[in-house]
């Protein structure tokens, strides 16, 4: 008795509470009525009136949106709730958000007699009784946000409001809390002047469902005016994560001969979207059955359970295996399975498989899984449809540990294996493989290199072959496309920056005519003879020397050349007799490679231009004329001046001109 009086006296007083506030806010912005309750009817026809909700925003209701929490419902834009289409199964409650420019709101509607099938939503919007608009003189408004999740630019964007009719004038308001001041930062920002809350970026509910952030008033100097009030922020779900099957590859093991409706296995898929929506509802089913013999609907899956059992009469759940293997490739083509009910720790149970019939090239190998017991049957090499289309395998199955004596049944058991190889249109292949050639450098356009051969692996098909070209880097080389023959479309050179170690290396691909075509790859390389088409080149070509230096050796010139030997050294290096320079310089051989130039006499400061011939040893030689610059500069307390060495020294030019000049004249 004690206590209902309490429970009375505490009502009473709340409702006078309530009535004082209402006195002290002349609107009180958000839903008027925020629960409804209904009874739950047969079924929610399309279009029909369920109830009427009003709103208020104190301000106009300027942009007034309205979000229900079950898709298959809306609110009209004047209040009146309404179902989308015939449903029955909605659960035990509807939940709308209202939101305008300046508030925002929730309200729940209450199906009495409903049933919760996928999980209540009252775990997500439990704020929706405990969140009501505070009623007190000179309040902080606020109302819980909801914002759907994988919202695209532009950010910042407005999602809310806080309302504080009776702040005083120059407060502001702060906002706190995870997602804000707290990791993680920086996602909900307050305007400090207006109370608008914006998001900054992108929301994923499946890293963070709700925040509960704070908000407060403030005066100049950071104080707390009002506040802290907690704001709600719920992230609605978005059907944007795909189920996954966490434990897989799942193994389900059935006895041959078992009856109809035999249970396999059970799978288990994961969805990490919002469970108590249809975003997480799942349904499973077989894509596909490989083998897909005797028949190819052996087994059926419970679409809401996951449970997999067998449809096909006992006769067909059979243990001889059936395997399709396509030519040319390796690998494991099917898993044997086998039970043994001794301890899978010992050796007792583990498995040892054997092929015993079947095998004469060795092209395949069978080996025991070791976590599942399994025989791994495998093509280690390729098969050939041309050679044979079908094989047929023997296998043995026994225990690493034999069995003990006076058992009722032999050692071991075995299995046959029907294998049963695919024709692949294969690409032609070329003969040899690289092709290889030696031409010299330099042949003439147009001159045949050789012809290609390829031939196509799929004899039974009676294809033909095409040629192309599929890497020339230097754009060197033709091929016809009918009879494979390769000639050249450019001059050869050894020296090219596409040439390495004397080969030139050039692809080509061979089409067969089938459907779609095959390709095979050929590879060329050219070896390249060098012949003698490169002249020598001296280094340096600038030297300097004191006006009176003792030593009269200038400089050491040596040779280089592009060809090979022995279109190279030894180098004959002279003088250009004709300019007179052979009076004033000799040049001395050193050795194949270098030489010496000399002064025979010291000369005044000034630039004196050389003329220095250098010849290979090819045949026929080159030869190759470059002028040698000579700096004769001052040379005092070790320093060399060559400011006044600028104007070529021309005496020996200009005497050999006018001796010209005077021959002419007389």
């Amino acid at each position: 008795m004690q206590q209902r009086t309490q429970l009375t006296l505490s009502f009473l007083l709340s409702q006078v509470l309530l009535l004082t506030f209402a006195e002290d806010l002349e609107c009180i912005p958000g839903f008027q009525q925020k629960i409804f309750r209904i009874e739950q009817p047969a079924e929610f026809i399309e279009d029909q009136l369920i109830l009427n909700l009003t709103f208020n925003d104190c301000k106009g209701n300027d942009k007034l949106r309205f979000d229900v929490s079950n898709p298959y419902f809306k609110v009209k834009p004047d209040g009146a709730l309404v179902a989308l289409k015939n449903i029955s199964d909605v659960g035990p409650a509807l939940f709308i958000h209202g939101r305008s420019s300046n508030a925002e709101d929730m309200a729940e509607v209450v199906i009495i007699g409903g049933q919760d099938s996928h999980g209540s939503l009252k775990e997500i919007f439990t704020f929706a009784r405990t969140s009501a608009v505070p009623r007190q003189k000179r309040s902080i408004v606020v109302s819980p946000i909801l914002i759907p999740e994988n919202q695209r630019q532009p950010f910042p964007r407005d999602v809310g409001k806080v309302v504080d009719n009776d702040r005083p004038e120059g407060s502001k308001f702060r906002l706190t809390g995870k997602g804000v001041d707290q990791e993680p930062k920086g996602i909900f920002r307050i305007n400090e002047n207006t109370g608008s809350i914006s998001v900054m970026r992108t929301l994923d509910r499946e890293i963070m469902a709700t925040y509960q952030l704070f908000v407060e008033t403030i005066d100049v100097t950071g104080k707390t005016i009002e506040g802290p009030v907690s704001l709600d922020i719920i992230v609605i779900d978005q059907n944007d994560n795909r189920p996954i099957f966490k434990e897989g590859p799942y193994v389900g093991h059935v006895m041959e001969g078992s009856p109809t409706g035999t249970t396999v296995m059970r799978m288990t898929a994961f969805d990490a979207d919002d469970p108590s929506t249809d975003n997480a509802l799942l349904r499973y089913n077989i894509l596909q059955q490989t083998p897909d013999k005797p028949s190819p609907n052996m087994f059926y899956i419970d679409p809401e359970k996951g449970d997999i059992v067998t449809v096909v009469s006992p006769a067909l759940l059979d243990r001889e295996f059936h395997a399709t293997v396509n030519e040319g490739v390796v690998g494991v083509i099917v898993n044997l399975t086998v039970e043994d009910k001794d301890d899978p720790t010992t050796a007792a149970w583990r498995a040892v498989y054997t092929i015993i019939n079947g095998n004469p090239g060795q092209s395949f190998e069978i080996h025991t899984n070791p976590q599942t017991n399994e025989g791994m049957l495998s093509v280690v090499k390729p098969l050939d449809y041309e050679i044979s289309a079908f094989h047929t395998l023997l296998i043995k199955v026994e225990n690493e540990d034999p069995l003990v004596p006076d058992v009722a049944y032999g050692p071991s058991s075995t299995a046959t294996v029907q294998i049963t190889v695919s024709d692949v249109n294969e690409g032609p292949v070329f003969h040899p493989d690289p092709m290889t050639v030696t031409k010299r450098e330099n042949i003439t356009i147009g001159s045949m290199l050789l012809t290609v051969n390829a031939t196509d692996p799929d004899s039974l098909q009676h294809q033909t072959i095409r040629y192309s070209v599929y890497k020339d880097p230097a754009g060197w080389l033709n091929i016809n496309p009918i009879n494979g023959t390769i000639d050249t479309a450019a001059v050869l050179d050894r020296e090219s920056p596409f040439v390495h170690n004397n080969i030139y290396t050039a692809l080509f691909l061979a089409i067969d005519s089938g459907d779609p075509p095959a390709t095979g790859t050929g590879t060329l390389q050219i070896r390249l003879e060098d012949v003698n088409d490169n002249a020598p080149l001296i280094y340096p070509t600038l030297a300097k020397v004191c006006d009176d230096a003792k030593d009269l050796n200038v400089v050491i010139l040596g040779a280089l050349d592009k060809d090979l030997h022995p279109n190279t050294d030894p180098f004959k290096f002279e003088l250009n007799k004709q300019t007179g320079s052979d009076k004033f310089w000799k040049i001395s051989k050193i050795n194949d490679t270098h030489a010496q130039v000399s002064l025979l006499q010291n000369l005044k400061k000034a630039n004196y231009n050389l003329p220095v011939m250098v010849t290979d040893s090819g045949k026929p030689p080159l030869s190759n004329t470059t002028e040698l610059r000579v700096q004769v500069c001052s040379c005092k307390k070790s320093k060399m001046d060559c400011s006044s060495a600028g104007i070529p020294h021309i005496r020996t030019t200009l005497v050999l001109l006018l001796s010209l000049f005077s021959l002419v004249w007389l």
